[in-house]
């Protein structure tokens, strides 16, 4: 590696050595599993809107995103992203309040399984069952498109190999997870929050210099057909259709929310409830003005790379823009290699802001639900900090080997697991939250169908093209939900006792 390597190569470290004593200054904080998953319930309305956006946004943002607006222009991208930013809105709008008081009506509920067998007083433990069952099914994944991320960001920026590089920011991840949990992975999400602002920022004002200029830009983007249509997206050097079957499919995205374990626990976490509606504000506006500045920078990287400044990227290489363009940056002298290593450093805070966070939300459906929930295991308050933490490693290390194929697509890898989530949590979360005549019965039945779903559609229907290639979330959160609703007026309605808790949390 030559000197701007070495610089580049130290602030990462740097940066990485700060996010691992955030987790040993909350370990010591954490004396019960309440803290360790929840961060006991004590969460300010700053650190809640940025620690969920954080988690959420994850690597997509500055790899996904830019590269596939890099690819095929606006329209994938932008509708990808009204879709995002409606669902963060409404679910901070309708969800935040009502989770943060049902939970702890529904016996100060600490996980989402929980949460749902508490809701529905499920003595049985199926709906825990089933929920943390596939909240270990689609975590691994995602977790593994973060490792898969940064094994990316190093091979392609020190030129060393994936699977090392991978595993090394694997170690990382789970080092200060592990140590200090919730409140650990909340702080670092902050912090990641405003180093991926400073990374976006920064990357986007460079390549419009660059590139000579926001009209120079457009201008020549808009030479090619359809790059800035809404209506249409460039491939191959043509224009295709984008119809309103795909733009609805896009927008789908936004139903994704409703079933986030990761971003659903910040809402149980907050404070006080009164400050959810600054959260939702700080959130809102956070995600827009990102995701933006994200597309846009795969507008740049394109005109970049048509006129030379910037190598052509192709297929899945299109994720590495922001990597090539802060190591053209790292040229510039001392300032420029201080900035790439910040962008770098970018780059591994969004991947590291869901990872942990995944990690933590599938450990406490193992630990907490499973093994004391459904087993009935005794554990004692210590031992089941130890079994939190062995849950993080074990899923940890599920994740490396999944991540160990290089050729793998961060975007698609989480636009699959994302599905999922949707899919099998939203309509039972909203249902559960809002309609009283709901029942465990309609829960459990929805949750299967809108799995299994997710994989029918994806692997069978999907692949026939034409109006049926549309995004698995749709119709599978469309199917759980209408299910959920036919079964349980089909079956018994709830005892008194449960719809008196539900008036409780309704009146707040």
């Amino acid at each position: 590696m030559d000197g701007t390597t070495w610089g580049i190569f130290a602030i990462i470290i740097i940066y990485l050595l700060g996010m691992v004593a955030v987790g040993l200054y909350y370990m010591k904080k954490n004396s019960s599993t309440g803290d360790y998953y929840l961060g006991g319930r004590k969460l300010g309305p700053i650190v809640t809107a940025m620690s969920a956006e954080a988690s959420d946004m994850s690597s997509w943002l500055l790899m996904g995103l830019p590269g596939v607006a890099y690819l095929t222009g606006v329209a994938d991208a932008a509708w990808t992203a009204i879709g995002l930013a409606i669902g963060t809105y409404l679910n901070w709008l309708i969800v935040a309040k009502r989770l943060r008081r049902y939970t702890v009506v529904a016996g100060n509920s600490i996980t989402i399984p929980e949460f749902f067998s508490n809701r529905y007083h499920d003595k049985s433990r199926i709906l825990v069952a089933v929920s943390a069952i596939f909240i270990v099914i689609f975590f691994i994944p995602y977790t593994a498109s973060g490792f898969a991320a940064c094994g990316k960001l190093f091979s392609t920026l020190f030129g060393v190999s994936y699977v090392p590089a991978m595993i090394v920011s694997a170690i990382v991840i789970v080092a200060y997870t592990a140590l200090g949990g919730f409140s650990a992975a909340s702080t670092t999400d902050l912090i990641q929050s405003i180093v991926m602002s400073f990374a976006l920022i920064c990357v986007v004002l460079f390549g419009v210099k660059t590139a000579g200029g926001t009209d120079v830009i457009l201008s020549q983007a808009g030479e090619l057909p359809g790059y800035l249509s809404m209506t249409q997206t460039y491939m191959n050097g043509e224009a295709t259709e984008y119809g309103a079957i795909k733009i609805a499919s896009m927008l789908a995205w936004g139903l994704g929310y409703f079933g986030m374990p990761h971003i659903l626990l910040r809402f149980m976490a907050i404070e006080d409830e009164k400050k959810i509606k600054i959260s939702r504000r700080i959130a809102t506006v956070w995600v827009v003005i990102s995701m933006s500045v994200a597309i846009f920078i795969g507008i740049v990287g394109n005109n970049l790379s048509r006129n030379g400044a910037l190598q052509v990227l192709e297929g899945s290489d299109s994720e590495k823009l922001i990597i090539t363009l802060g190591t053209l940056m790292s040229k510039s002298g001392f300032l420029g290699i201080l900035v790439a290593g910040l962008i770098m450093s970018g780059i591994l805070a969004c991947t590291m802001s869901t990872a942990d966070s995944q990690l933590l939300a599938a450990s406490s459906s193992i630990s907490e639900d499973l093994l004391k929930k459904v087993f009935h295991l005794e554990i004692k308050e210590k031992t089941s900090l130890l079994a939190a933490r062995a849950t993080v490693l074990v899923i940890s290390i599920l994740g490396v080997f999944m991540a160990m194929d290089p050729e793998s697509s961060v975007f698609g890898i989480v636009s699959f697991a994302w599905a999922g989530f949707g899919a099998v949590f939203g309509p039972v979360m909203l249902l559960a939250l809002f309609w009283k005549r709901s029942n465990r019965n309609g829960a459990i039945v929805s949750m299967i169908s809108g799995g299994v779903m997710i994989f029918v559609w994806k692997y069978l229907v999907r692949p026939m093209g034409g109006a049926w290639d549309i995004y698995e979330l749709l119709p599978a959160f469309l199917v759980a939900i209408v299910l959920n609703v036919v079964v349980s007026l089909l079956t018994a309605p709830p005892q008194q006792e449960i719809l008196d808790e539900f008036e409780k949390a309704a009146r707040g």
